[in-house]
């Protein structure tokens, strides 16, 4: 076992020792242990499968410094009546689909059939409003009828599979179901069913929980807290003491920096096509598949479009020129995944893989002899949203070694030979990148809740956020400062409970190690923030949430800038400023000629002395207290957008919630108290009230 150690020669005997002795015994040096209830035989035989796992030759930097420059600073119970009267119009007899499905011969044993589905499917059936849930299913805002619908499908498909029908059965009523009540296109409902319900089958075939578990699992706080204690676990933690964290000081001189590029959600669409129509009723639109445009106002613009359409090869292109031309002193790049474009009922492996190339070889050509360090999106696996562990899989046509092979391969055009068996094994690494400094990306795939494959067994898949565990205690001996990587926020709801709560566990444990975080997904310009365990009012780390390169939808396209405390006795590691540059979408259609500007840097936008996390925990509170502040957050979370909505009380809570969330599903934990102070601030005294009343009054006369 060798650890990547750049210290002393005698300091690294001494750290070999202990961790050998912590990894092997248990037992730190310095502090005998005295009870580790958890620190079991059992325990170092997993520690042992972590290590195999390790990176044995990273003691190489990556990144070779050509300069570090120094730069100065409403509800299921209404059950909208509408929704029925839409059933009417559609004349859906969902019942015929059922009889039809199950051979039925006549009236009777259509009604038997009905009769055998479970009370709650048959009454959502009737009343949901099923367009209401695609769009919550699409934002992930989920609400009741979500909940509902959930437990309707998987209660329905759970009865068709108890009762013997195939995946072809189950293949005929989804579509049957999905184009009689509209919810999509018939091609669309076509491509989902028949790309899906393969995995969904064998997942459920495979499981003995119900809906309410299924839908708890996967939805989150809008189906309830429903105990499942086989998704209940943690993690492991070696016994050693947990450093006393340090205060950061505000730097007061001018100091070397890192220039980091942060590129995220690209969504390249190789199809997209300039004057198509762009208001189409299907998931991903501007296409010559859409049609022509019908009117001038539904034509898709040559850069890109504010509706639901990914991102023409032109922008990309256009983009990657001006970021060569204009940040000549880039460092080095993270990249936070989501390739290809949201077209997820007509992909294939081969095209997914031919954007991966593609874009590799984009940034090799544009970025040369500049280490890039990726991350692995949710969009790169056919279907989306499919990453089975290999240990659930026994058949060949689900497994996911068809990505993680070729990912190794393109990845290690800057990555060493060392991280082949992680990326091979689950897509994630550990690299050295400067004495002292190291990035881990992880693959948050698999705190996905819309990887199915997860149901089967969501215990730290591939042991992943073990392995986590291990890189940041062997970071922490070597007094290594480390910056985290991911494609999914891990406070996002579409990240399973389980798993964040494990993960903010991780991050409140080593917060003397990790001095950032970095993701994508949500395309908007945001961050989380995360608080001690042990004491929720004190925060320990921040997490940015990169914006994305995609307009989809209705944002301008975006890239984001960071500067690291750089090369320097005692660096923090930590990042000192960022901006977010972006191109007006609505300009460069209108002129035909792009122009990226810069739309902000933190600092001097929110006039914040220094961004470490208690910084951000004061900026947050202001939000909920100066509405100035919040407008002007609010405009670059929609990165300057004209077509952003308007912002209610109800959209600022649950926007400063999102910000307090570092850990998912757990907001009457972290936002009551500042939800509490929103609601106080909106509502108005009766002294005030009338008072307000008067002097309009006085005004008038």
């Amino acid at each position: 076992m060798q650890f990547s150690l750049l210290t002393t020669w005698s300091r690294q005997i001494v750290t070999f020792i202990t961790v050998c002795t912590v990894f092997t015994a248990g037992v730190p040096i310095e502090k005998p242990l005295t009870t580790a209830p958890q620190w079991t035989t059992h325990n170092m035989s997993l520690w042992e499968d972590i290590v195999l796992l390790s990176s044995d030759s990273n003691h190489q930097p990556l990144l070779v410094v050509n300069q570090t420059g120094v730069y100065t600073a409403p509800d299921i119970e209404k059950m909208e009546n509408e929704t029925l009267r839409k059933f009417q119009i559609l004349k859906a007899n969902y019942t015929k689909y059922f009889y039809d499905v199950n051979g039925g011969k006549n009236k009777e044993d259509s009604r038997a059939s009905r009769a055998a589905l479970p009370g709650f499917v048959d009454k959502a059936l009737q009343l949901l409003n099923l367009n209401q849930v695609v769009g919550e299913v699409e934002t992930s805002v989920m609400s009741k009828m979500s909940c509902t619908a959930c437990k309707a499908g998987a209660g329905l498909l759970q009865h068709y599979i108890k009762h013997g029908k195939t995946r072809d059965d189950i293949v005929k009523i989804t579509y049957q179901f999905c184009t009689s009540f509209k919810l999509q296109t018939p091609r669309v409902c076509e491509g989902i069913t028949e790309l899906f319900s393969g995995e969904v089958v064998y997942v459920l075939q495979r499981i003995n929980i119900g809906p309410e578990e299924i839908c708890s699992f996967v939805i989150g706080d809008a189906c309830g807290d429903v105990y499942n204690p086989t998704h209940e676990w943690d993690v492991v933690f070696p016994p050693v003491p947990k450093p006393t964290p340090t205060e950061i000081k505000i730097l007061k001189e001018p100091v070397p920096q890192f220039k980091v590029l942060h590129l995220s959600d690209t969504h390249f669409d190789p199809y997209y096509e300039e004057g198509t129509n762009a208001d189409c009723n299907e998931p991903l639109c501007c296409r010559l598949t859409n049609g022509p445009a019908v009117s001038p106002q539904s034509r898709a613009g040559r850069w890109g479009d504010y509706r639901k359409c990914d991102t023409p090869k032109r922008t990309i292109d256009n983009m990657l020129q001006h970021i060569a031309a204009t940040h000549t002193d880039i460092d080095y790049i993270i990249w936070t995944g989501d390739l290809p474009a949201h077209d997820i009922w007509n992909q294939t492996k081969e095209e997914n893989l031919s954007i991966l190339k593609e874009t590799v070889a984009q940034l090799l050509k544009m970025f040369p002899g500049i280490p890039i360090f990726p991350a692995l999106g949710n969009h790169e696996a056919v279907p989306v949203n499919s990453f089975p562990p290999s240990s659930l899989v026994n058949k060949p046509e689900y497994a996911i070694d068809w990505l993680y092979s070729e990912l190794d391969t393109q990845w290690r055009r800057w990555l060493p030979g060392s991280v082949s068996r992680t990326i091979k094994r689950g897509a994630f690494y550990s690299v050295l990148v400067r004495p002292g400094f190291r990035i881990i990306s992880l693959n948050m795939n698999y705190c996905n809740n819309k990887n199915w494959w997860l149901l089967m067994n969501s215990t730290d898949p591939v042991k992943e956020l073990q392995w986590f565990i291990y890189e940041l205690q062997n970071a922490e001996f070597n007094g290594e400062k480390v910056h985290v990587l991911g494609h999914i926020p891990p406070g996002h709801p579409d990240c399973l409970k389980v798993w964040s709560r494990n993960y903010y566990a991780i991050i409140s444990r080593y917060e003397s190690t990790i001095t950032a975080q970095f993701f994508g997904h949500t395309h908007f310009d945001e961050f989380e923030l995360f608080y001690d365990t042990q004491d929720l009012g004190r925060p320990v780390s921040i997490a940015y949430v990169g914006p994305s390169v995609t307009p989809y939808y209705d944002l301008n396209p975006g890239y984001r800038i960071y500067y690291v405390d750089g090369d320097r006795e005692h660096s923090t590691r930590a990042v000192l400023d960022h901006e977010t540059w972006v191109m007006n979408l609505k300009e460069a259609n209108l002129y035909d000629y792009p122009i990226w500007q810069k739309l902000y840097s933190t600092q001097a936008a929110y006039s914040l002395p220094s961004l470490r996390p208690e910084d951000w925990d004061v900026f947050i509170n202001s939000l909920a207290e100066d509405q100035t502040i919040f407008d002007l957050y609010y405009k670059h979370y929609w990165k300057n957008s004209p077509t952003r909505p308007a912002c209610d009380a109800e959209c600022k809570k649950r926007m400063i919630c999102d910000l307090r969330s570092g850990r998912s599903h757990d907001r009457k934990i972290l936002c009551q108290e500042i939800e509490s102070r929103i609601d106080a601030g909106s509502r108005i005294s009766w002294s005030a009230w009338l008072y307000n009343g008067f002097t309009a009054s006085v005004t008038m006369v």
